[in-house]
């Protein structure tokens, strides 16, 4: 297969999904979308009100234990707890990967022009990352709950990955910590059974995801059209293994023990639960229909999306 440049991907090449678009315009126009629609949550949210009693802090058709044995044994304030901990856990995941996020943005932009409009705009993203990382972290603090890190193996495995990653694969992963999160959030901001706080934190990360996944989604069209083929081979197996990971650590199996429960049937309940598997998988279809259209999703990277159950 003959390796693409990037100006012949702007000069009528096309994937899949039609034309690729041009980088620089793609940039201006988030970077448009930003100065009307970025948030400073310490400003624009209500950190001292009191946690209103018998709410969610998390849809509990999202809670993890939904609807198995042991859910349909618990009572309603511990479910409600529960929620509240696999938040935390949630908030937790989001700093961690936002982390690596950011890194990766910076790798990408290293060598690129800092004028140019496409460095701006991650420069920008990488402003908004470092919002919602403080925005997570406080609203752990806000709550009774711990901070949830993830699994020893699971934060050196990021930190190989952030070093040894591609472009494509940097904004695969990018793509897969974003759009699973986002379409939970998406059902939980407008939740009235859920905080306040909550629902005020979730709009604010919806709204301001909504431009790095068109960032991230633009970028990795290019790049699976003009990348050589061992890196597209390498996106294929390397986000594959990567959505196994994130799968696992979605949630964090400390909640458990922490609100009282056994961790190993409660891990066990959550795995055989058929639910668990249909939010999963629908919180991924968006970006597995993606990434299908675009030749990401072949070969031993697609089984390994299959074990990861966010592909049916």
């Amino acid at each position: 297969m003959t390796t693409l440049t990037d100006a012949d991907a702007l000069d009528g090449m096309r994937d899949a999904l039609g034309l690729l678009k041009d980088r620089e315009q793609v940039a201006r126009r988030l970077l448009e979308a930003s100065a009307r629609h970025s948030f400073d949550p310490d400003k624009e949210l209500d950190w001292d009100a009191p946690f209103e009693e018998g709410k969610w802090f998390w849809p509990p058709e999202l809670v993890s234990l939904y609807g198995t044995p042991l859910w349909k044994r618990m009572s309603e304030e511990q479910r409600i707890l529960l929620s509240q901990h696999e938040a935390a856990a949630l908030a937790s995941l989001g700093i961690w990967f936002e982390l690596i996020l950011m890194q990766l943005l910076v790798r990408h932009i290293y060598d690129k022009a800092a004028t140019s409009a496409h460095v701006r705009y991650a420069l920008t993203e990488i402003e908004d990352e470092c919002r919602h990382s403080k925005m997570f972290a406080r609203v752990i603090s806000r709550g009774d709950t711990p901070w949830y890190p993830v699994s020893r193996i699971h934060h050196s495995l990021g930190r190989l990955f952030k070093t040894v990653s591609t472009t494509p694969g940097s904004f695969t992963a990018t793509l897969l910590g974003e759009e699973v999160l986002d379409w939970m959030q998406r059902l939980t901001f407008p939740d009235e059974r859920v905080q306040p706080l909550i629902r005020g934190v979730t709009r604010i990360h919806v709204v301001e995801e909504s431009r790095h996944v068109r960032y991230a989604r633009e970028e990795l069209r290019r790049q699976m059209v003009t990348a050589p083929r061992w890196s597209q081979e390498f996106t294929r197996l390397t986000s594959g293994e990567f959505a196994r990971v994130f799968s696992v650590a979605f949630v964090n199996p400390e909640v458990y023990t922490n609100v009282g429960l056994d961790k190993r049937e409660a891990m066990a309940q959550v795995k055989a639960s058929a639910h668990r598997r249909e939010v999963m998988q629908t919180g991924a279809k968006r970006l597995t229909d993606f990434l299908d259209d675009i030749g990401v999703l072949r070969g031993v990277g697609r089984r390994l999306w299959k074990s990861s159950g966010l592909l049916a």
